[in-house]
């Protein structure tokens, strides 16, 4: 749902930037109007954004001073609420009528170049893009060199634990967590594969992956049925049917901590506030752990994205979209979205003091993350049949005894032209 918001016309100055339009293989330069001898340009910009920023107040202040601050254009706003998580299904309704600035998670990557959605950043935008970020985040917004959004925050899950109920110790390996002597009525591990994303942390970790490790590669296809595949399936049989753990769907997170009857689930930064709320100086946090499918230990390894500021390649007010994008990224306004929505900034200039989330986000994306596939065809095949795997497990259908024919059936789905 969107919730529009006109703001009054606003006098603002251009940063001068280059922009490389990447649509359609057609890379053009644009330039901003720095230097147009004083003349003021009129123009208008529609900014998607979502619904905390606009809550916040946050979008509001920042169009505000970037206006104080650049009086060269005369900039007419429009600002929606449209979800990271939504961008792409509604940008691909209307490219042309979608909005100038959006901001987008980064699973949709692929989805908005392929479409010619996305401009292809260059000069200002993809220098700080390349200097203010790591590796791995940098490459949440590249595809084949090319620079096409700017990430101004994680987007990937940890560890959270019930202190009264786990030691730091405890959690290091699924089998501490799982062996801990606790109360009948506590669930020592929240089972919950999030559609497959959760889930893909279990194989990755054991070294397995579907098409590749950057999910591109058809040619690689799936290696689940693989000997290691089938022992981590195996594991996860014994897992999901442990009566000391929980499983998403039956009870909720929510219900068992507010009790202190859960003792370890994975989560985002999105809810470090409702979890904090619940359990105050109780609640710990640490990345995922590890685990043992097979007599050796693995690192479990989460999916890790960003979300990201993106200019829409048809805005008929270019050099002001790239300007003000460009302008959302900076190390200053990371540092004002994460003090007023607990955002934990993508820029390694930003030192944030005694925040123990920030750490651990930082550490899971170093230690414990591969970049999830922004591919079309893993996007298309692999949230469709991923589930399945702990669906049946819980109901059965999927046992020990035909744990290697499930999954032939489900490399074959995978890798099916």
């Amino acid at each position: 749902m969107k919730i529009k918001k006109v703001l009054s016309a606003l006098l603002v100055t251009t940063m001068s930037l280059t922009l490389l339009a990447g649509c359609g293989g057609n890379n053009e330069s644009q330039q901003g109007s720095s230097g147009n001898n004083g003349e003021v340009t009129d123009v208008a910009l529609k900014v998607w954004c979502p619904q905390n920023q606009v809550d916040t107040g946050i979008m509001a202040d920042q169009q505000k001073a970037f206006a104080e601050a650049h009086p060269e254009w005369n900039i007419t706003w429009t600002t929606e609420v449209v979800g990271e998580d939504q961008c792409a299904t509604e940008v691909t309704k209307d490219v042309d009528n979608a909005a100038d600035v959006f901001f987008f998670a980064n699973d949709q990557l692929k989805t908005l170049v392929d479409v010619g959605a996305l401009a292809r950043l260059g000069g200002e935008a993809e220098a700080m893009v390349a200097s203010d970020n790591a590796d791995l985040v940098k490459s949440t917004v590249t595809i084949d060199g090319a620079v096409y959004g700017i990430p101004f925050t994680h987007n990937t899950f940890f560890m959270f634990y019930d202190k009264t109920l786990m030691t730091e110790d405890d959690v290091k390996t699924l089998e501490g967590i799982m062996a801990k002597q606790t109360a009948d009525n506590v669930y020592n591990y929240y089972f919950e594969s999030a559609g497959g994303w959760k889930l893909g942390a279990y194989y990755y970790g054991a070294g397995l992956s579907v098409f590749g490790p950057d999910g591109s590669d058809l040619s690689a296809g799936c290696d689940w049925n693989s000997a290691k595949g089938v022992a981590v399936t195996n594991y996860l049989i014994d897992l999901i049917n442990n009566p000391k753990c929980a499983y998403d769907g039956e009870i909720s997170v929510s219900e068992l901590i507010a009790d202190h009857r859960l003792g370890v689930w994975f989560d985002g930064a999105w809810n470090y506030n409702l979890y904090h709320d619940a359990l105050g100086d109780d609640m710990g946090m640490a990345t995922i752990p590890t685990f043992n499918p097979d007599g050796n230990d693995y690192q479990m390894l989460g999916f890790y994205g960003s979300k990201a500021i993106g200019v829409n390649a048809h805005s008929k007010s270019m050099a002001a979209a790239v300007a003000f994008a460009t302008y959302l990224g900076t190390e200053e306004q990371q540092k004002v979205r994460y003090d007023r929505s607990a955002q934990p900034p993508t820029n390694v200039n930003i030192t944030i003091a005694d925040d123990s989330m920030v750490t651990v986000i930082n550490d899971e994306a170093a230690k414990c993350s591969v970049v999830q596939p922004v591919d079309s065809t893993f996007s298309a095949r692999y949230w469709n049949y991923a589930n399945t795997i702990p669906t049946e497990i819980r109901s059965g259908e999927l046992n020990k005894d035909n744990v290697q024919e499930k999954m032939d059936a489900f490399v074959a789905a995978m890798t099916a032209e």
